[in-house]
């Protein structure tokens, strides 16, 4: 007999990161979620996105049918 085991999730690291956007300005950024599903957002607790476009963290947004998308409003830090 072979037991089957249910795949384990890793979770997202806990920490507040940095990431770089294309145009080299840094954006703080919580992750959440795990290698299925996982999203970032901002200390404020806003939701965002990667843009595949171009590969900007920007703010998202939720579509009627539930899908979050990005925005056209690009994450900077607050000074």
């Amino acid at each position: 007999l072979v037991a089957q085991q249910k795949p384990s999730k890793v979770p997202a690291y806990q920490g507040v990161i940095k990431r770089v956007q294309p145009n080299g300005d840094t954006v703080c950024v919580r992750l959440h979620g795990d290698e299925r599903q996982h999203w970032m957002t901002l200390s404020d607790g806003k939701t965002l996105v990667k843009e595949n476009k171009n590969g900007y963290i920007c703010y998202a947004k939720k579509k009627k049918n539930g899908v979050i998308v990005a925005t056209c409003k690009k994450v900077k830090n607050k000074k």
